[in-house]
């Protein structure tokens, strides 16, 4: 069983309602949410909402979402991420979109967190933009340098293409709690990296 201070164990509660598993979950992704819709929006002009909205009406959503059992398959920290990275990349374009526009809703104010994206949207999702791809990839090719084992790489890597621990404990011919343990490694080396 998760422990309940664990990204797994936080969604399990927040799953029933827990707000205290929501802000658990929010002070872990803020940063990282913040940072990718800053990439996203790139040098757009922000007039009425920033990077920061975008972050937390993302994160709203998928908390309001997550309470109602809108995610069957979210499980885990990686669905969780999946999520979230989708969500922000769609407030990001709807907030630059509105932005953009001559007329903007007529002297009517309209709150990011209103607005819906429709769950079949994010199912049918065509992928990222070019330029938003380019970045991550970067991103990644980075992060990956900062693993100087190449078996952590490797796991990264898979982990990335959508392997299972268990597939990736078979392909290196270990167990699944070597395979947990070397993701809890790289992610306590990106999490240093990433720290401000």
């Amino acid at each position: 069983m998760a422990s309940a201070n664990s990204i797994t164990g936080c969604l399990d509660l927040l799953k029933r309602g827990d707000r205290d598993a929501a802000e658990r979950l929010w002070v872990t992704y803020i940063q990282r949410l913040v940072g990718l819709a800053r990439i996203k929006m790139g040098s757009a002009a922000r007039r009425a909402a920033d990077e920061e909205d975008v972050a937390l009406s993302a994160f709203d959503s998928f908390c309001r979402r997550a309470e109602q059992g809108r995610f069957p398959r979210l499980a885990d920290r990686d669905d969780l991420w999946q999520l979230l990275v989708v969500l922000t990349e769609r407030k990001a374009i709807d907030l630059m979109r509105r932005e953009g526009r001559k007329v903007r809703g007529e002297g009517r104010v309209v709150s990011l967190s209103d607005e819906v994206i429709p769950v079949a949207n994010i199912l049918l999702d065509p992928g990222p933009t070019p330029e938003f791809a380019a970045q991550a990839a970067e991103e990644f090719r980075h992060l990956l340098a900062l693993l100087t084992d190449d078996s952590l790489r490797n796991v990264a890597v898979w982990k990335m293409e959508g392997y299972t621990n268990k597939q990736i404990a078979g392909r290196l011919g270990c167990i699944e709690q070597t395979v947990e343990r070397k993701l809890r490694s790289i992610r306590q080396i990106w999490t240093g990296a990433l720290s401000p």
